[in-house]
């Protein structure tokens, strides 16, 4: 009777060892599972944001450097059609002959402008040294003399109240007004007597 009774107190600890182990063994199994999907969760979550970041990021410095470049070019049209709007230009007539002549910014262009905008501003001009035509304009403008070696084309004022007009070089110290854009037919409309030039605006 003793012998049944340990075999059987026996018989019910290894069950009890054993059911104790599987039970350590699947809670040991469940942790790791758990501990891997966490870090799976983790490493994805960390991820996605990275690579969208890296791609957004690509795309925000592309469509950046285009918006850029299209407010640069821009830009440059605006500073080009304001030169071109900032520079004005007379009409110089010789006789049947019409140049376009690019005015300087300056106080004397000031002045013969708006001697041009009243009425055409007409001059009896006489040959001098056979570099240029001198006459006299009738009143002063201001004057910003400076040393200047004229060219063929140029358009000076001389004394205060002389305009010159060169179809040759020469060196003085005068005040500049303009230059005549297309020199084709200058000298041959010039000639090598008097003429009479009349300046307006276009």
């Amino acid at each position: 009777m003793r012998k049944l009774i340990s075999i059987t107190l026996l018989f019910c600890m290894l069950l009890s060892v054993s059911g104790c182990a599987n039970t350590q063994e699947s809670n040991v199994d469940t942790s790791v599972s758990e501990v891997v999907g966490s870090t799976d969760a983790v490493e994805a979550e960390t991820a996605t944001p990275d690579s969208d970041g890296e791609e957004t990021t690509s795309v925000d410095s592309s469509q950046k450097i285009a918006s850029e470049t299209e407010e640069q070019s821009d830009d440059n049209e605006t500073a080009e059609e304001n030169t071109e709007e900032e520079t004005m230009n007379m009409k110089v007539q010789i006789g049947d002959s019409v140049f376009t002549a690019a005015l300087e910014e300056n106080e004397a262009v000031n002045a013969l402008v708006e001697m041009m905008e009243e009425a055409p501003v007409v001059i009896e001009m006489s040959d001098y040294s056979g570099f240029e035509k001198v006459g006299p304009l009738g009143t002063s403008l201001p004057t910003s003399n400076s040393q200047t070696t004229t060219q063929a084309g140029d358009i000076v004022l001389y004394n205060g109240n002389q305009i010159v007009i060169f179809y040759g070089s020469n060196s003085w110290s005068y005040t500049r007004l303009g230059h005549i854009d297309d020199l084709t037919g200058w000298e041959e409309a010039l000639g090598s007597g008097d003429v009479t030039v009349i300046f307006s605006l276009n």
